[in-house]
């Protein structure tokens, strides 16, 4: 949910997240060193929509709406096997990336003002964010030992609601996923 921008993130910014705990084992230390979010409080995870609403406008009826698009969208199973890059950015890449796709997909098309990543890219590419803005060796240093941490493998069951409350990232609410047949 962060990027190099961290002023981005006042108070009352939220965001949509499917937490991996799962994950945290490998990745807590090096998300701590290398990436914004962990010191902001945000778990592992894999950001279902960011930004969303701002929290004032995130009233019971915005969170049953939530609860319903959710649970329409079937519980599944990710694993984590490999790294991958952005620029600037290592990341762990779920597969299958489809379910978190179409968490993302769903929630964008019953709030369209608020595309994800605020529509600053053509593509949205499932991730769960290790490390940003620090220099090639230190990316380098963590992926080389997060080889031997995986697979890690995730039971998707839940999307969390985060709030900032201009220090840090507070878990607001938590919505089920469906079941899957």
């Amino acid at each position: 949910m962060t990027d190099d921008d961290t002023s981005r993130h006042r108070a009352g910014r939220t965001g949509l997240i499917v937490k991996i705990p799962e994950a945290e084992p490998a990745v807590r230390g090096w998300r701590e060193r290398l990436d914004p979010g962990a010191r902001e409080g945000v778990p592992a995870h894999v950001t279902v929509l960011f930004p969303f609403l701002p929290a004032g406008r995130i009233d019971g009826a915005v969170r049953r709406a939530l609860a319903e698009v959710l649970a329409a969208r079937p519980a599944f199973a990710a694993r984590f096997e490999r790294c991958h890059r952005f620029p600037g950015v290592l990341y762990l890449a779920p597969e299958p990336d489809g379910p978190f796709r179409g968490l993302t997909e769903a929630v964008a098309e019953r709030w369209p003002e608020a595309p994800p990543f605020g529509g600053r890219f053509d593509e949205v590419v499932p991730h769960l964010t290790v490390a940003q803005g620090h220099a090639e060796a230190a990316l380098a240093d963590a992926e080389a030992a997060l080889v031997d941490s995986m697979p890690v493998t995730a039971r998707v069951s839940s999307v969390a609601l985060l709030v900032h409350d201009g220090t840090r990232w507070h878990e607001r609410a938590s919505f089920a996923l469906g079941q899957a047949p």
